[in-house]
C-alpha cells in the first residue's frame, strides 16, 4: 500500500513563523515581554519541512517586507519625538528693565508672566504677579497669585493699568463683578489673542457667602483705552465704580 505524497503548501510554516515574529515584535513594543529573553525565530531556520532548502517565493518576500516595515516604524516615532523635544524653543528671557519695573510695583518676589505689545496698541506692557509656590500642603491646580499687575511704558516711565490684590482695580476705580469682601488669593488664567490682545481670567479662591465662583474676565478696551472687566458672556465691557460700596459684587 503506497502513501500519497505530502502535497502541503511548503510556505505555510514560513508564513506562520513570520506571523509569530510580527506578533512578538508588537508585544515587545507594548512592554509585555520586558522581563523575558525569548528569541525571535531566525529566518535562516525556516524551511518547507521536506529537509531541502527552497528558494523564497514572492509571498514570503512580501511578509518579510512587512516585518521590516514594523521594525522601522517602531524606531522612527521615538526618534521623531526626541527631535521635537530638542527643537522646542525656550521662553524668551525677561529684559532687565522690565523685571526691575515689576519689582517696583510688587516687590522682589515678583515673576513676569508676559511682556510685549499685550494690548495691541503699539506700546510695551507686562503682566507680573506674586505667585504662591506649590507645596505638599498647597497643591491647588493652576497659577495661584496673591497680587498681580499690568503696567505700560510711556516715555521711559511705567504706569499701572490694572491691579489685582484684594480686589480688581484700574485707575478709574473698582472693576465690575469684583467681590465686596477681600480676596486673599486668585487663580489666574491668561492668554494672548492675536486680535484682541491679552485676555485675563481671575477666579477668587474663597468669597464669603458664595459656594460657586466663576472667573472674572478682564481685557483691554480699545474705546476707553483701559483694562475693564466683562459680563458673563465675555463680550461686553462693564463700567468701573469709584467706591467699593457701589461695586457690583454678585458672581453668578
Amino acid at each position: 500500500m503506497h502513501r500519497k505524497p505530502n502535497r502541503r503548501n511548503p510556505y505555510k510554516k514560513a508564513e506562520a513563523a513570520v506571523r509569530i515574529t510580527v506578533m512578538e515584535i508588537s508585544l515587545r513594543n507594548d512592554g509585555l515581554f520586558a522581563n523575558e529573553q525569548s528569541k525571535i525565530p531566525s529566518f535562516r531556520r525556516i524551511s518547507s519541512g521536506t529537509g531541502r532548502r527552497r528558494r523564497l517565493g514572492p509571498k514570503f518576500v512580501s511578509l518579510l517586507a512587512l516585518v521590516g516595515a514594523v521594525c522601522a516604524g517602531c524606531g522612527s516615532d521615538s526618534s521623531k519625538s526626541a527631535a521635537q523635544a530638542e527643537t522646542k524653543p525656550a521662553a524668551p528671557a525677561v529684559p532687565e528693565k522690565i523685571q526691575q519695573a515689576a519689582n517696583l510695583f510688587l516687590g522682589s518676589e515678583t515673576e513676569v508672566l508676559e511682556f510685549g505689545d499685550l494690548a495691541k496698541n503699539g506700546k510695551q506692557q507686562f503682566l507680573a504677579a506674586n505667585i504662591v509656590p506649590k507645596t505638599p500642603t498647597n497643591n491647588m491646580p493652576g497659577t495661584v497669585v496673591t497680587r498681580a499687575v499690568v503696567a505700560e511704558e510711556n516715555d521711559g516711565k511705567w504706569s499701572e493699568l490694572l491691579r489685582c490684590d484684594e480686589h480688581l482695580k484700574n485707575p478709574k476705580g473698582y472693576l465690575g463683578l469684583t467681590p465686596l469682601s477681600g480676596v486673599t488669593g486668585w487663580r489666574l488664567q491668561y492668554e494672548q489673542n492675536a486680535d484682541k490682545g491679552l485676555q485675563l481670567y481671575f477666579t477668587p479662591l474663597k468669597v464669603a457667602g458664595d459656594t460657586h465662583v466663576l472667573p472674572i474676565g478682564v481685557r483691554w478696551n480699545s474705546e476707553t483705552q483701559r483694562y475693564q472687566s466683562m459680563d458673563r458672556t465675555y463680550e461686553h465691557f462693564l463700567l468701573e465704580s469709584p467706591s467699593l460700596e457701589n461695586a457690583r459684587s454678585t458672581l453668578r
